[in-house]
């Protein structure tokens, strides 16, 4: 029990592990040791190329940006070896066809990372753009890619759930995209505490009108969507939501959303996406499992652009 808690203690802190790395590659595979050669560095500083479709006419925002970000996030890393291409290349291609087919109005990130969709957002839309992270270290990496970058987009270091207060954050053991809220009132060192709010309470607090909702939570999207009912009855925005098969996630999205009298697509391989009847993980690729719910069916336009989008992704490696 206290070697689990010593390992959550270094797990907590990234300045602890990371010197806890530097130490234990002097040591031997025997006692323990590890090879210099994957372990993740401090920090990384690399150029990424931003997607421009060659029908975009109006040239918004840079071509690429560089970006400072600490080299022991799985996101990061993850960027600086493939590039955007590499990176959930079907959501982001909705996503940004998303940003020209619906009515002027704010882009909310919920479970925004370092801010990737935010980012792209930012760059690609002129809207004004909210990221909702509520890991204080990664919500500290998204400030400085909108800050570094000098996009502009507001870092918002809170849980969206269905409740209002705090909640107990628990990180996840070998990649930090899967830190979610846990419901489970056993708290240890693997957690911290961190405020929680829901979508219609921070709506009504900052008074905007979002138009493009985009929702990776690590397995609370429901709760997210509960929380924010008021907000999508009344200003009906687009959404990309990821969901994972196997929790029952499906089943309470449903309940959720047919009331709402959305159009439910699967985000899986070319577009155009045929629309579903019932939200099943197993339509959407594993490594991404994203489903695209639209207040109105989505015309051809939408399904060109997304296209556009795809193709301009693929040359950004």
């Amino acid at each position: 029990m206290v070697t689990d808690q010593l390992r959550e203690l270094v797990r907590r802190y990234p300045l602890v592990r990371f010197a806890t790395r530097r130490i234990r590659v002097r040591l031997p595979r025997s006692m323990g040791g590890l090879n210099p050669a994957r372990v993740p560095p401090w920090s990384r500083v690399f150029t990424l190329d931003l997607p421009r479709p060659d029908t975009d006419a109006r040239r918004l925002g840079p071509d690429s940006v560089t970006l400072h970000l600490p080299g022991y996030l799985t996101v990061p890393r993850r960027l600086a070896a493939h590039g955007l291409a590499g990176h959930e290349p079907d959501s982001l291609s909705c996503f940004l066809a998303m940003l020209g087919h619906t009515r002027p109005g704010a882009v909310l990130d919920v479970g925004a990372g370092v801010g990737v969709y935010a980012m792209l957002a930012a760059a690609r839309s002129g809207r004004p753009v909210f990221a909702f992270e509520p890991t204080p270290e990664i919500a500290a990496a998204a400030r400085s890619v909108s800050e570094g970058a000098e996009l502009g987009f507001t870092v918002a270091e809170v849980a969206l759930s269905n409740h209002n207060g705090t909640a107990y954050l628990r990180r996840a053991r070998h990649n930090d995209m899967c830190n979610t809220i846990e419901r489970s009132g056993r708290h240890d060192l693997s957690g911290i505490t961190v405020r929680a709010a829901t979508l219609a309470r921070w709506n009504e607090s900052v008074g905007c009108s979002p138009s493009v909702l985009k929702i990776d939570t690590a397995g609370t999207e429901p709760d997210v969507i509960a929380g924010g009912l008021e907000v999508l009855r009344r200003f009906r925005p687009w959404m990309l939501v990821k969901v994972r098969p196997g929790r029952g996630l499906e089943e309470r999205l449903m309940a959720l959303l047919e009331p709402l009298e959305y159009t439910w697509y699967p985000v899986n391989g070319r577009p155009p996406y045929p629309p579903s009847r019932e939200i099943a993980g197993r339509a959407s690729p594993a490594w991404e499992r994203t489903w695209l719910f639209t207040p109105e069916p989505a015309g051809s336009a939408f399904w060109t652009s997304v296209e556009a989008w795809r193709k301009a992704l693929q040359v950004c490696a």
